[in-house]
C-alpha cells in the first residue's frame, strides 16, 4: 500500500527532482532520475520517464532536453519565480539591511535557499557570510513585526500606539518620556539610508512627526480609525519623505557649485531633472531647492572644497557660520 502511495507521488517528486538538482549547467540522464527515484521506492522505466517528462511539460513545467555524451539529459527550466539574478539581488539586499537582525536576514535567506536550486543556494550562503561581516546589524528582533503592524494599520487607516528609545552614554536603551505611549495616526513607512521612518500625526504632540522604525516597542493597532489629514498636514507629510528633510529646516532654493567629478553623487542626491549650468572648465552650477536640515549640511560639507552654496547670500552665510563653529572645536 505504501508502496501505491509512493508511485502516486512519482511526477511531483520528478518535478521537485529537476527544480533543486538540476539548472543548465546541471543535468539528469534518464538512467540518473530512474536511479534517484528507485531509491525512494518509486518504480521507472526509461519509456515511462520520457512519457512523463512530456506531461509534465505539457502542464506547463519546462523541462528542457539537451545531450550529455551520448545521452539525452534534462533540466529544470521554469525559473518563472525568480531567476537566479533576482534572488543574487534579494539576498544582497537582506543580507545589508541594517534594521534587520542577523538571526532574520538567515531566516530570510534560508526561505530563498528554499525556492531555489541546490548549486544557486549554496552562492547565496556564500554571499550572505560576505555581506553580514561588514554591516552594523540591528539588535532590535521586533522591528520585524513592527513593520508588519504598522503597515496593517495603514491599510486599516487605524491609529496605533508605541514607545520610543533612544541610547543613553552608557548605550543603553531608554524609553523617552518617562515610557509614556505615544498615539499616532501612521501616514506612510519610508525607506532611506537603511532605516525605516514612520510619517506620522502625532497626537502627543499636536504635530507631524516622524519616528525611526527601530527605535520603536510595543507598537500595537488601535480600534481608533485615523481622521482625514488636514491639507497642511498632507503637504508636510509628504515633505518628510527624503531623509534629508527628516528633522525639519527651512524650505529654500538654492544654487550649489560642484566640482565636475562630484556629478554622480549630484544625480543621486537631486534625479536626473535637476538643472545643472556649466560654470567654469572644473564646475558646474545646479538650481535645486532643499531643506536646511541638519542631514542636508552634513552631506554637503562631506565635499570639503568641491562644493560650496553660491546662492543665496544668507544661506551662504549660515553656511559660513556652522563651518565656524565646527572648526572652534578643534
Amino acid at each position: 500500500m505504501a508502496g501505491a502511495s509512493r508511485q502516486k507521488q512519482k511526477l511531483l517528486r520528478m518535478e521537485q527532482i529537476f527544480k533543486t538538482l538540476t539548472d543548465e549547467d546541471n543535468v539528469l540522464t534518464g538512467n540518473e532520475l530512474i536511479d534517484m527515484l528507485e531509491k525512494e521506492g518509486i518504480k521507472a522505466e526509461r519509456k515511462t520517464i520520457y512519457d512523463d517528462i512530456a506531461t509534465l511539460n505539457d502542464s506547463g513545467v519546462t523541462i528542457e532536453t539537451v545531450k550529455k555524451g551520448h545521452s539525452n539529459a534534462y533540466y529544470y527550466a521554469s525559473r518563472e519565480d525568480f531567476s537566479a539574478e533576482e534572488l543574487f539581488i534579494l539576498a544582497s539586499a537582506v543580507a545589508s539591511c541594517r534594521f534587520l537582525t542577523s538571526r532574520k536576514s538567515n531566516e530570510l535567506i534560508s526561505k530563498l535557499q528554499r525556492i531555489t536550486n541546490k548549486y544557486t543556494a549554496a552562492q547565496l550562503g556564500r554571499q550572505i557570510h560576505v555581506a553580514q561581516r561588514s554591516r552594523n546589524k540591528s539588535v532590535n528582533e521586533t522591528i520585524y513585526y513592527s513593520i508588519n503592524t504598522i503597515q496593517n494599520a495603514i491599510a486599516r487607516k487605524k491609529k496605533i500606539t508605541f514607545k520610543y528609545y533612544t541610547y543613553n552614554t552608557m548605550k543603553k536603551r531608554q524609553l523617552k518620556h518617562g515610557g509614556e505611549a505615544y498615539l499616532v495616526s501612521p501616514n506612510e513607512l519610508v525607506w532611506e539610508n537603511d532605516n525605516y521612518y514612520l510619517t506620522c500625526v502625532c497626537h502627543n504632540h499636536g504635530e507631524v512627526c516622524r519616528y525611526r522604525v527601530d527605535r520603536m516597542a510595543d507598537v500595537k493597532m488601535t480600534d481608533s480609525k485615523i481622521a482625514a489629514f488636514s491639507e497642511e498636514e498632507k503637504k508636510e507629510l509628504d515633505s518628510y519623505k527624503s531623509l534629508y528633510s527628516m528633522y525639519g529646516g527651512e524650505k529654500r532654493e538654492l544654487r550649489i557649485q560642484f566640482a565636475n567629478s562630484l556629478m554622480d553623487v549630484v544625480i543621486d542626491r537631486f534625479g536626473e531633472n535637476v538643472e545643472c549650468i556649466k560654470n567654469s572648465d572644473d564646475t558646474f552650477v545646479v538650481r535645486c531647492e532643499v531643506q536646511l536640515a541638519p542631514t542636508f549640511w552634513g552631506w554637503l560639507f562631506q565635499f570639503g572644497t568641491k562644493a560650496k552654496i553660491v546662492e543665496p547670500f544668507d544661506v551662504c552665510k549660515k553656511a559660513r557660520v556652522l563651518l565656524e563653529e565646527i572648526a572652534e572645536l578643534y
